[in-house]
């Protein structure tokens, strides 16, 4: 990765194989809250009195962490970083049929070192 890449390499791991971490920037965070509506909110009631997977709410909870996880790369480029490791995220009721998605994790910049797939 050059200074001027935009990618911002995500991983769950503190070391990603093939790079070397060159600097540590600091802990980033973002979060996405969301919400059903009342139609859904009845399908999902109904999915849950016959049992099985409610896909309204996965669906749900998938566009959250796809929004957090896209708002934590934007925080993570401001701050100068090419990489965010240790990445991890967790969720919290806010309210019925809504919910905050939080992700979080190390923003660095890491260089290739030769070694490693990517």
């Amino acid at each position: 990765m050059t200074p001027g890449d935009q990618h911002v390499l995500v991983t769950t791991l503190e070391a990603p194989p093939g790079y070397r971490v060159a600097e540590i920037l600091g802990i980033v965070s973002a979060s996405a809250v969301v919400a059903t509506h009342i139609g859904r909110d009845i399908l999902a009631g109904l999915r849950n009195i016959v049992g099985g997977e409610i896909r309204e709410y996965t669906e749900l909870m998938e566009k959250g962490r796809r929004l957090a996880l896209a708002r934590l790369v934007e925080k993570a480029r401001s701050m100068g970083a090419n990489a965010v490791l240790a990445a991890r995220f967790t969720s919290t009721a806010i309210a019925g049929g809504a919910a905050e998605i939080l992700v979080y994790g190390t923003a660095a910049r890491v260089e290739k070192t030769g070694g490693g797939d990517r």
